[in-house]
């Protein structure tokens, strides 16, 4: 039996808007929790609109430590989220991503918009490139991220990659299954 994992840092992607479904803003307050007091560092954009500050507060609120990054375009519209553990402003969505990257050792998008879908859609990529190891997860409440599921399959099918590739991204439909996702990953190559 392995004992409790600790300090994993969490990347996770997910809307500056609340969108329409309070599930998902369940769904985004429950990591949050979980990250906190699971003893996790959660990383992510930096701003405290939208289902951004419900990730953030709801990891603060179990004395979690959170590391924000954001560009210094978005600091208004994002409104920066000045009580974070970390904070660090950059110059480009690039560098936002490159910088989340390094920090995180698994990575979560949450429902979100064009932006979400971009940066896991990067995380997806450097794993089938293999210049990335690391637990790549779609927290899917209310099967919001179906569609994306059967897109992956469909690219499998049609032999746009390996098959073998879909076993390195998760569709977990509940926060149980995320953290299982997330603690097993981390007890076998971290702390294993």
């Amino acid at each position: 039996i392995f004992g409790r994992v600790k300090d994993m840092h969490i990347a996770v992607y997910l809307g500056s808007s609340l969108g329409k479904d309070s599930t998902i803003q369940e769904a985004t307050k429950a990591l949050g929790t979980w990250i906190g007091k699971e003893g996790h560092t959660l990383v992510y954009g930096g701003g405290q609109t939208g289902l951004m500050g419900i990730v953030a507060d709801a990891c603060l609120a179990e004395k979690g430590k959170v590391i924000g990054v954001i560009p210094t375009f978005l600091e208004k519209k994002e409104i920066t989220h000045h009580s974070l553990t970390d904070l660090h402003v950059v110059d480009t969505m690039a560098e936002r991503k490159t910088m989340m990257i390094e920090y995180s050792q698994a990575f979560v998008a949450i429902p979100g918009g064009v932006g979400t879908l971009e940066e896991i859609s990067e995380i997806m990529s450097l794993l089938h490139l293999n210049r990335l190891q690391a637990p790549c997860v779609f927290y899917n409440p209310d099967h919001f991220y179906d569609p994306m599921h059967q897109l992956l399959e469909n690219m499998a099918d049609g032999g746009f990659f390996d098959p073998a590739f879909l076993e390195k991204v998760h569709f977990c439909s509940t926060i149980e299954k995320v953290e299982d996702v997330l603690t097993s990953y981390a007890k076998e190559h971290y702390y294993g």
